[in-house]
């Protein structure tokens, strides 16, 4: 029999090495691959993962059933005024009241190149119980609620519509001067003749004809009148407007020739998406790939233990140094540290190298942790001036490559490093871990779907290797919440249909323990209380 537990999941390592990318990092050489992005749905949750030149780069998961709510557009109702902020909330439905800002003159896309046009509304003046319609810019956090406002934009894959500010904008990643001036021409043409709406031209829209971008844009416009007429009659509370599921938004954002393939775990999600490739004919359909491997998909291509390790606080650099990562209220608070690293020269040339090797790696962090906000690193002291700016100019240029805005201030003459990131959609460590209910909040405990989720990767590693019945003991906790929500039915319906799955619950166990056991007995000689999944 085969015994997996979660206490056998591998440690950080230093060298990252993802199965089947065909990279391999050590002192002699190193050969990388391009971007993959990896999809999977089970247990009601949508999963998306980003390989970069063979490292993680990018995780996030969401619920199906409420998904990334940034976007969404609501029908609320002024529930309270507080004429002393100029501010507003709004009852949209969700759990917390939003937020609104009464001085809404105009929009800043700060992504973008283009001098923002006050409306020619004046600053909101609303009352209690006045009825409008809102976009979510920010997610709820902790306990603030959802951030919105009342200057809507709908997302294409070439342009953003703006159907309420008069603003025309570009993306800074287009740096041909000439395609710039066409590219703002075609837009402002497709602008109504009042002129009191707007486009953004996105990063893709060189690789589109004029008719495919006004295409587009009518198509951005109609969605717009057809949400305003569905306000009309609706209650308040109502979605009016929904952004696309997580794979498609990954998909309609994140295209470019350095995709080498989106490998997806689940056959339904797969046939959405191989029916969205052909009906864009963007991507050609040979780069989607449908995973059909009887072992988790994530577990598979080496991805599993790193989106663990990204729940955890150190961080292990190449050369031996390691990062601290310190969630507060406030911001976020990274040490570096020297670690096993000690050097060949001097203390200032090892301190110098740590330094410079934690600086790309807390731009890789950030960005996986999708960490938002204030960051505060405490970079180990250096003497020579020469060797502060080198590591600003490293954090400056590696943030550069990331798609939420960064700003790097200079180091401090303590050594500290300021600079602050966009917040976009929750930060990754909110999927992963949550408070602790045994230390008053001190502490975190992976999430249960965390912990499904290895119980179903362990599950299929069973019958993988042949086994036909898998005897789970977990938490009594865990157990009843699988069984309940039918977290497993898909499974036990197709790939599962011909195999057994005991169930034993335990009070004693910690919600993160289990154990797997895989067995061939067509009965198994089981407590009185254990329960059979089928």
């Amino acid at each position: 029999m085969r015994h997996f537990t979660q206490k056998a999941l591998p440690n950080a390592a230093r060298c990252v090495i993802l199965k089947g990318y065909g990279f391999v990092k050590n002192s002699e050489s190193v050969t990388y691959v391009k971007k993959e992005w990896f999809f999977d749905r089970y247990c009601g949750q949508q999963f998306a993962a980003l390989v970069e030149d063979g490292k993680l780069a990018e995780f996030s998961a969401e619920k199906e059933s409420c998904g990334d709510i940034v976007g969404n557009i609501y029908k609320g109702r002024v529930t309270n005024v507080l004429s002393g902020m100029n501010a507003a909330f709004i009852s949209c439905g969700l759990a917390k009241n939003c937020y609104l800002s009464m001085e809404e003159t105009y929009t800043d896309y700060t992504k973008y190149d283009g001098t923002p046009v006050e409306t020619n509304a004046k600053p909101l003046n609303l009352k209690v119980g006045d009825e409008l319609i809102v976009q979510v810019s920010k997610p709820p956090r902790g306990n603030k609620g959802a951030k919105v406002t009342t200057h809507l934009s709908f997302v294409g894959k070439h342009i953003i519509y703006l159907p309420k500010t008069d603003f025309l904008g570009i993306s800074r990643k287009i740096t041909d001067e000439r395609e710039r001036e066409k590219l703002l021409k075609i837009a402002d043409k497709m602008r109504g003749a009042s002129k009191n709406e707007g486009f953004i031209v996105r990063t893709q829209a060189p690789f589109a004809t004029q008719k495919q971008l006004k295409t587009e844009a009518d198509y951005l416009k109609k969605l717009y009148a057809q949400m305003l007429k569905t306000a009309a009659d609706a209650p308040v509370g109502a979605v009016l407007y929904e952004d696309e599921e997580l794979p498609v938004r990954i998909m309609r954002d994140s295209f470019g020739d350095e995709l080498v393939a989106i490998r997806v775990g689940d056959a339904e999600l797969y046939q959405r998406l191989h029916a969205l490739i052909k009906l864009r004919g963007d991507v050609p359909e040979r780069k989607l790939v449908k995973y059909t491997g009887e072992r988790s998909m994530f577990k598979e291509y080496g991805i599993m233990s790193h989106i663990y390790d990204a729940a955890r606080p150190t961080v292990s650099l190449d050369n031996g140094g390691y990062l601290v990562i310190d969630h507060t209220e406030a911001m976020t608070v990274i040490d570096v540290n020297t670690g096993s690293y000690v050097g060949e020269t001097s203390l200032e040339e090892t301190v110098f190298a740590v330094n410079m090797e934690a600086a790309r790696e807390i731009a890789r962090q950030v960005r996986l942790r999708n960490i938002g906000g204030i960051v505060v690193v405490d970079f180990i002291d250096m003497t020579k001036e020469e060797h502060k700016l080198a590591v600003t100019e490293e954090l400056t240029k590696r943030l550069s490559q990331d798609k939420a805005k960064c700003n790097v201030l200079p180091m401090s003459e303590l050594c500290l490093t300021q600079f602050t990131r966009k917040r976009v959609g929750n930060e990754a460590f909110s999927y992963l871990v949550k408070p602790c209910a045994h230390c008053g909040g001190t502490g975190e405990v992976h999430d249960d779907i965390f912990v499904v989720m290895q119980i179903r990767s362990a599950i299929l590693d069973c019958f993988a290797d042949g086994y036909t019945s898998a005897l789970v003991e977990c938490n009594e906790g865990i157990m009843r919440k699988i069984l309940s929500e039918g977290m497993f039915s898909i499974e036990v319906k197709t790939r599962w249909r011909d195999k057994r799955v005991y169930f034993v619950p335990h009070k004693t166990y910690k919600e993160q323990f289990f154990t797997v056991r895989g067995d061939t007995a067509t009965v198994l000689h089981l407590p009185d209380k254990a329960q059979i999944l089928y």
